[in-house]
């Protein structure tokens, strides 16, 4: 694994870097729940599990946004970072596509890819990366997320 934090040099020259995985991380019943109350998206699919016995699912499965939000904290275990960064803020994202719902009592990892590195002025960089966040025994993923990170650096005097 790339160290985290590298020169700005190297930084702005990090397109086409390919990162992770991350750590494994466990979707169990009881995060499903506190997101479902952080949302108020209460539906069955989600929360019953005796109704979500009978879907095709066999099972409750993950908000697609709870996967997706989980992105912060995933890629920031592999994401690379400027030496000397301030604070990073998630941007948006140009596309996300949810390709196969997260099981309750699976695990997700991400892997990310940096397709492009802007700076900007003030000490900024902006940057695109195409996130997959994996399902563990699993051939195809959760999702893909085209994301937008703005890096604060703290210009040198």
């Amino acid at each position: 694994m790339l160290e985290a934090n590298i020169s700005v040099t190297d930084f702005k020259n990090s397109a086409g870097t390919e990162l992770g995985p991350s750590d494994w991380l466990l979707i169990d019943q009881a995060r499903i729940n506190r997101f479902a109350d952080a949302t108020n998206d209460h539906q069955f699919i989600h929360v019953d599990t005796e109704k979500a016995a009978a879907t095709p699912f066999g099972s409750t499965i993950a908000h697609g946004f709870l996967s997706l939000s989980l992105i912060s904290h995933l890629v920031g275990q592999i994401m690379l970072k400027p030496a000397g960064t301030v604070m990073g803020i998630n941007y948006g994202s140009d596309k996300v596509r949810f390709l196969q719902p997260v099981k309750v009592n699976t695990r997700v990892r991400a892997k990310a890819k940096v397709e492009k590195v802007s700076a900007r002025p003030g000490g900024q960089f902006l940057t695109k990366s195409t996130v997959t966040v994996e399902i563990e025994n699993e051939e195809r993923p959760a999702l893909i997320a085209e994301i937008l990170s703005l890096y604060i650096v703290k210009e040198s005097s």
